[in-house]
């Protein structure tokens, strides 16, 4: 198992929200940006450096804000995930 050690904690707006974003150092070196929707929907980036692995989080986190949006919108009967 690998083990993570969080060593970045910001928040990001998108779409006039603020969304938490967690990095974490895994034992490879390679950086993991998460944020969590919900405990079973995460959305995952990685990179090889606290900054690409932001970058990219940044940069790809209103396209999963979106993404959820239109699901809900579409499929207003369809059962969110749970926390």
């Amino acid at each position: 198992m690998d083990v993570e050690k969080m060593v970045h904690r910001c928040r990001l707006q998108v779409a006039g929200e603020d969304y938490e974003v967690l990095v974490f150092l895994r034992a490879d070196g390679r950086h993991i940006a998460k944020t969590f929707f919900t405990a079973a929907d995460v959305i995952i980036n990685d990179g090889t450096s606290l900054d690409e692995a932001l970058q990219k989080h940044q940069r790809l986190l209103p396209l999963a804000v979106d993404s959820r949006r239109l699901t809900r919108d579409y499929h207003p009967g369809r059962p969110q995930a749970d926390n």
